[in-house]
């Protein structure tokens, strides 16, 4: 590394010099957030393992980004910074969100970061026209283009559904967007035949019942709008027959500190409750569960289409854009009602047409990882090496016991 804090290789005029293997292309794995970068992971994947390849990863601009470079470290990435890695020339940039891309000099891939494109923009609160029609967060002209070009050289689509979206938001974007469906619902499937390593793993005994509380980020969030239920869950069920886990989207740790949550949560996490740290893979733990209690970000769709029995507690404003998978679980879930005994409402959960909710998840299921292998390399201009890799499982979790001092 230099005095500046750039480094001095892979990348840079004098990187050849230092490099034990030179000429390889070069990859930048663009991670916004800790959610994004889960989702970077299984892309990059396809890639890295290839040794005519370096893989490099920076932190972009995002207001959820702090922990993004420790997370990194961990993973023994070799990490750029931003600021350098605006100022050379990559053979291909891989991302999962928007911030600062308009800076990078690379071909550049772009993919979601969650459960397909449901969000929908909402107007500036302090003025501006009413929109005609709601704008979806992702398809949209705003994050799209810059200065008048198409930001993304290839932009990966999970499903048939976000074409026609394309069409409507950004049609000059449609030459660049392709069908690839959705990695994160492959790797889920991959995963259901080690659902008794999980449950193991997490302390899941065989006859226990795991309940899973899934939310998103954001006051319309289930933790935003209803903290309480974490508690109420923990106190009400029985503890022999019941573990209750929660699943808090990265944002809210980020936004708030992991201090904070954990002091917030401490009587929930005394009692039982299983609190995994942000940078484990959740997908273990939605195997692993026979209920989930979600509101309408990604985990609860997720879970949906791998055959989870769904209560939704849904924000007050909350309006996933329609043909969405998170539209079909809003509209087909059983709510939860507060005001109730939790545990009779919990027989009342029940699992939602799985086929439909794939369907809506990926218009290529099973095909996500070799489909976004071919565009990397096609961008790379290099042939594939053989046939692509297996989909594998994700790991076995481990749980985070840390407790704060008292």
């Amino acid at each position: 590394m230099t005095s500046s804090g750039w480094l001095a290789t892979p990348v840079g005029i004098d990187a050849d010099h230092w490099v034990t293997r030179a000429g390889n292309r070069t990859v930048l794995a663009v991670a916004h957030t800790i959610a994004s970068c889960h989702r970077l992971l299984d892309v990059i994947a396809q890639i890295e393992d290839d040794l005519r390849v370096q893989v490099v990863f920076t932190v972009a601009p995002d207001v959820f980004n702090q922990q993004v470079t420790p997370h990194l470290e961990r993973l023994g990435a070799l990490t750029l910074p931003w600021s350098q890695a605006v100022r050379e020339r990559f053979d291909l940039a891989v991302a999962a969100s928007w911030g600062g891309l308009h800076q990078l000099h690379a071909p550049l891939l772009v993919t979601a970061h969650g459960a397909g494109r449901s969000k929908r923009v909402r107007p500036a609160p302090n003025g501006g026209p009413p929109l005609a029609e709601p704008v979806v967060y992702g398809l949209d002209r705003q994050r799209l283009t810059h200065g008048g070009r198409v930001l993304p050289s290839a932009l990966a689509l999970s499903h048939e559904h976000e074409r026609e979206v394309l069409r409507r938001q950004c049609p000059e974007a449609l030459d660049v967007a392709t069908v690839v469906g959705d990695p994160c619902v492959d790797r889920l499937a991959a995963s259901l035949p080690h659902r008794s390593a999980y449950r193991r793993s997490l302390g899941v005994g065989d006859d226990q019942e795991l309940v899973l509380v899934s939310s998103t980020w954001g006051p319309d969030s289930l933790f935003g709008h209803r903290p309480d239920l974490l508690p109420m869950l923990v106190s009400q069920l029985p503890p022999g027959h019941h573990r209750v886990a929660a699943l808090l989207h990265p944002a809210v740790w980020a936004a708030h500190g992991h201090r904070q949550i954990r002091v917030w949560l401490r009587s929930g996490h005394d009692a039982g409750l299983l609190l995994p740290d942000p940078t484990q893979d959740w997908r273990a733990l939605v195997v692993a569960a026979d209920r989930v209690i979600g509101d309408h970000g990604s985990v609860t769709a997720y879970a949906a289409a791998v055959g989870r029995a769904i209560l939704l507690c849904p924000g007050p404003q909350s309006t996933p854009a329609p043909g969405t998978p998170q539209h079909l679980v809003a509209t087909g879930a059983v709510h939860l009602d507060l005001d109730r005994p939790l545990l009779s409402q919990l027989a009342k959960a029940r699992v939602l047409d799985q086929q439909a909710v794939m369907a809506a998840l990926t218009g290529r299921p099973g095909n996500a990882g070799p489909l976004l292998r071919r565009i990397m390399y096609r961008l790379l201009g290099l042939t594939e090496p053989g046939p692509p890799r297996r989909t594998d499982p994700v790991s076995v979790p481990t749980v985070n016991h840390w407790q704060p001092g008292r």
